[in-house]
């Protein structure tokens, strides 16, 4: 289980651009991670798209939004495209990331599936430390995107 002030684990995951991305990249800038269950699905679709449409908050605080699922990367880059996504998904098609931050099911509540990951939100900030962790309780319910908008502000 991940807690707020420890060092985030460093991952290399394939984007859907099949270009292999590892959260260490990103030091020097907030991250945040948004684990999804499952592409295509309407509240999978709602978050991103939600994402999508304010992404000048995080663009604004230096923040870069990653998506993170276990569907593959071919899934992922139609799902990009037909939803017009602005950020990038990444693949963790080997459950490695959703494993290492605690945020996987054992069995998913819709249709007896192992190994799907659980919604999840996740700011790193400058310096790889967790500064924000939130796994849903349901599939169903979002992360709080006003706390996670108010954090980063914080952290500029």
């Amino acid at each position: 289980m991940i807690t707020i002030g420890q060092a985030a684990p460093d991952f290399s995951l394939f984007d859907s651009e099949k270009k292999k991305v590892h959260l260490s990249d990103y030091k020097g800038r907030n991250v945040v991670l948004l684990f999804f269950p499952l592409a295509f699905t309407s509240v999978c679709t709602k978050e991103l798209c939600s994402i999508r449409d304010n992404i000048s908050i995080y663009n604004n605080t230096n923040a870069q939004v990653l998506g993170i699922s276990v569907d593959s990367l071919y899934v992922l880059n139609k799902f990009k495209q037909e939803q017009n996504l602005n950020f990038p998904l990444l693949s963790d098609f080997n459950k490695e990331a959703s494993k290492a931050f605690g945020v996987l099911y054992d069995v998913f509540p819709a249709f007896e599936m192992q190994g799907v990951s659980k919604r999840s939100a996740f700011v790193i900030d400058k310096e790889g430390i967790v500064q924000y962790a939130e796994i849903c309780a349901s599939p169903g319910d979002l992360p709080d995107f006003n706390s996670i908008q108010q954090l980063l502000n914080r952290l500029n």
